[in-house]
């Protein structure tokens, strides 16, 4: 079975509990648990992370570059100002695919409108909530 990763950035550990009218009800447990479902279900072992720190992220993409695993990537707060970020999506060999469970650019604080991560996705799920992971990981075995 094919090798993926499904990496988040800071707060969604707290999924189901921070501004649910943004982000959904469904907690982050449940949200591994679904990409794990989706994943198997395509032919995917998925592993899902999440971290507040950002160089944890930065060191799985390092290590994704290396091992040329395809990424799913929610950066969360990072996509709009990690230039680090930015730089180690640059170096990854394998397929990504940017994934928001709110559209970014529909919100009203101008800095979700840029993303450093999108120059380098195959492809961008936005606004779909949870079922945006599903979306993603569909998007990573088309690409």
């Amino acid at each position: 079975m094919r090798q993926a990763l499904v990496l988040n950035g800071p707060n969604l550990g707290r999924l189901g509990r921070r501004q649910p009218e943004i982000y959904g009800a469904t907690t982050y447990d449940e949200l591994v648990a679904l990409c794990q479902g989706w994943g198997r279900a395509l032919g995917l072992e998925v592993e899902v992370r999440q971290t507040n720190h950002e160089g944890h992220l930065l060191d799985w993409l390092n290590a994704a570059a290396d091992d040329a695993t395809p990424v799913v990537l929610n950066a969360a707060a990072w996509t709009h100002y990690s230039y680090a970020l930015y730089d180690a999506c640059a170096q990854l060999t394998a397929p990504l695919v940017e994934v928001h469970l709110s559209d970014p650019a529909q919100r009203v604080e101008e800095f979700r409108h840029t993303s450093l991560v999108t120059p380098y996705a195959a492809a961008v799920v936005a606004g779909h909530g949870v079922e945006g992971y599903r979306l993603a990981l569909e998007a990573l075995v088309a690409s």
